[in-house]
């Protein structure tokens, strides 16, 4: 027998990244850290390192909001108007591991948020050594700079983001569904990210709820395996 399936409405649902949004662990707890120092810092330049889903961005964005700093991509650096980008005393620089980030101007950058005493967050999922970059007064720079490592949440704080992400969703989960997941994933909040939105997704085209069935099918689809 067909499964009656309903027509899923794409909802958006933009990434929370607020203070309060923010759970806090130790795969984190440097990041946060620096933010809170602000502006105690030992140096004008810090770099977020971690890997994809690790809180760079929502660490950059509670930064931002604190300190008034500007945006900007990494790759777009060739572009801007770098004066006008310190000009609030602070910015952020998101992937500088991108490919076809100009090195010149990420360098001219940093020297001018030395020379204006601003500051700077500069985002990577790789350490800055391990990037590849050819200008060796970039690389002085940046070895300079106060590196900040983020790791892949434990279980717990795992667990604390993929509730919150079903109740950004309203969508009600037993927490023991929540725990079969985590133990089961790939171990990043991207992942959490992905998951959860494969999941309301599915529970929305079949007008049913959130099962550990229905985990174990998206899981499956995913790569991952739900035994």
């Amino acid at each position: 027998m067909t499964e009656e399936r309903q027509l899923a409405l794409a909802l958006p649902h933009p990434p929370q990244l607020g203070r309060a949004d923010f759970l806090p662990g130790a795969a984190n707890a440097a990041g946060l850290a620096l933010v809170d120092s602000y502006p105690d810092w030992p140096n004008r330049v810090a770099i977020l390192i971690g890997p994809a889903g690790s809180g760079k961005s929502h660490l950059g964005a509670i930064w931002r909001e604190e300190s008034g700093a500007s945006l900007v991509a990494a790759t777009a650096l060739a572009a801007a108007d770098l004066g006008a980008l310190v000009a609030s005393g602070a910015v952020l620089v998101e992937a500088i591991d991108a490919e076809g980030v100009d090195q010149r101007a990420l360098f001219h950058l940093i020297n001018l948020v030395r020379e204006r005493s601003a500051f700077a967050v500069l985002t990577s999922r790789t350490a800055p050594g391990d990037i590849g970059f050819d200008l060796p007064d970039l690389a002085s720079r940046l070895r300079a700079a106060v590196p900040v490592n983020l790791l892949a949440p434990d279980d717990e704080l795992l667990e604390r983001v993929m509730l919150k992400l079903f109740a950004d969703r309203q969508i009600a989960v037993d927490p023991t569904l929540v725990g079969y997941l985590s133990r089961r994933m790939e171990r990043s909040f991207e992942a959490a990210s992905r998951i959860v939105a494969a999941l309301d997704a599915e529970a929305l085209a079949a007008g049913k709820p959130v099962t550990r069935q229905l985990a174990a099918r998206v899981l499956q689809r995913l790569g991952a395996d739900p035994a």
